[in-house]
């Protein structure tokens, strides 16, 4: 493709990306990426839980988290020959004690720009 899209992967929430046609549908791709709290951060959050207010250790974890599940969606979706993912979910859930699992999924598929029609500045 010698669009500019080519080494840019396109994401989006929605089932297409505005502005652009679908011109094939490759398969589900997904990432995901199971982390454990840090025994600091616990003691940490309990404290902050009885004052109130957030707690950004596991702010920052569940980011740190969020960016490896993406990450690894958009490699297997590259592996693939997709430069776009759309209908793109998370989901969590729990391993085991004090471990979660942040899973991240959507469609992988081949995308163009929508080149509008420019009126025939000639035509009466």
């Amino acid at each position: 493709m010698s669009n500019g899209i080519k080494n840019t992967m396109l994401l989006s929430n929605l089932e297409s990306v505005p502005g652009h046609e679908i011109l094939r549908q490759i398969d589900v791709v997904y990432g995901s990426t199971v982390r454990s709290k840090h025994v600091g951060r616990d003691f940490l959050a309990g404290l902050k839980n009885i004052v109130g207010g957030e707690l950004t250790a596991y702010t920052e974890l569940l980011e740190e988290s969020r960016q490896e599940a993406m990450q690894r969606m958009v490699e297997k979706a590259k592996g693939l020959g997709a430069n776009a993912v759309v209908g793109i979910r998370f989901s969590t859930s729990n391993i085991a004690q004090g471990a979660s699992e942040l899973f991240v999924y959507g469609t992988a598929v081949v995308v163009q720009p929508i080149v509008p029609k420019l009126p025939d500045p000639f035509s009466s």
